[in-house]
């Protein structure tokens, strides 16, 4: 057991999931957990100068957080699988730190069978041999209610946080609740931290226009979800007066897409006959779902040089002119600014508001 404590267990910053993660690495495989520096533009410099050139851009803010998370102490990376280019990530990621001369453990998990619940044993005897598979179930369990708890705390807060009436009420009762979550020791500061979000938001006056502008976001799954990398896009839109709303995260779609809405394809067979990427079928059923509860625009989002959301756009734009619904493509990169997006964010505001106005 001594030697898995001293195991420094890291994974790339994503949103704000990296909580779940310290708390299953650190309650259920009973290691330290090293958590990445916040991504800055250190972290793009550092991921662009050892990238190749047509990598998307998630590989490229990873891959420098990655380096940033070995400078903080770490000696066990961890990287996921993927349906689309991610699934060939891990490879490519530890030959570069390699190369740059990092020492470190290598946990990828693409190279297991995920389908094979075996494998699941396997990967958790590599971080702890001497783990305790029902205690680390039952902690696992925990870090995946703290996933769901985070999904739909985060769902209410873009919807709200652009009409609070109490001076900043509703952003310092999130920002405690994740607090909370990134310093939760059990099940009970879970529960206890989500019981108290949801009173604060409740006792929070908003000042809501009766008939709100309404947006929906969809796009590419890193870079939707990932404040940083969209730069703080459904905070932006939130701040002009618009209630955001985005149906694709962990929750939605890795823990009730795959078991309860298998029908999504179906719903949007007239638009598409296949998947044409991992989150193409959910992105393009959202849009319309969207289109069709009288959303007054829809954002889609992607990062530069990824492929299957290039083939979702053409689907997106039948939809707005099916619907007539305005749609706004923003795509990202290493050199993407605050500025340009800033200028299209408030011309697509001012498109929407004027439209509404008229109709």
């Amino acid at each position: 057991m001594a030697e898995a404590k001293t195991r420094s267990v890291s994974f790339p910053r994503y949103a704000e999931y990296n909580c779940a993660f310290k708390y299953i690495v650190e309650q259920a495989l009973d290691c330290k957990y090293v958590m990445p520096p916040p991504l800055t533009k250190r972290t793009m410099d550092l991921g662009t100068k050892y990238s190749p050139d047509f990598v998307c851009t998630p590989f490229k803010t990873m891959l420098g957080n990655l380096i940033e998370a070995l400078e903080a102490g770490a000696d066990t990376l961890i990287m996921t699988h993927g349906l689309c280019r991610l699934g060939y990530y891990g490879e490519l990621l530890e030959q570069i730190l390699r190369d740059l001369g990092y020492q470190f453990e290598f946990i990828n998990l693409s190279e297991y069978d995920m389908s094979k619940k075996k494998e699941y044993l396997r990967i958790v005897r590599r971080f702890n041999p001497k783990v305790n598979p029902a205690r680390f179930l039952a902690r696992f369990l925990e870090g995946v209610r703290m996933v769901e708890y985070l999904d739909e705390i985060t769902a209410l807060y873009y919807q709200n946080c652009g009409f609070d009436a109490m001076d900043g009420a509703y952003h310092r009762s999130y920002q405690e609740f994740l607090t909370a979550l990134y310093t939760a020791q059990g099940r009970s500061d879970i529960e206890s931290a989500y019981r108290a979000v949801r009173r604060a938001f409740s006792s929070t006056r908003l000042d809501k226009p009766q008939r709100p502008l309404r947006v929906g976001v969809v796009g590419e799954f890193y870079t939707v979800m990932d404040s940083f990398s969209n730069l703080e896009l459904e905070r932006k839109l939130a701040d002009m007066g618009v209630e955001v709303h985005r149906w694709m995260n962990v929750t939605n779609q890795f823990l009730r897409y795959g078991s309860g809405q298998k029908n999504l394809r179906v719903k949007i067979r007239d638009l598409c006959r296949y998947d044409m990427g991992p989150t193409s079928t959910a992105n393009i059923w959202y849009a319309r779902e969207c289109a069709e509860r009288g959303f007054d625009g829809i954002v889609h989002v992607k990062s530069a040089a990824c492929t299957p959301e290039i083939d979702v756009m053409p689907v997106l734009q039948n939809i707005g002119e099916d619907y007539k619904i305005p749609v706004l493509y923003l795509t990202y990169d290493a050199q993407t600014s605050d500025v340009g997006l800033m200028t299209r964010l408030e011309a697509f505001y001012d498109m929407i508001h004027m439209r509404k106005k008229v109709l």
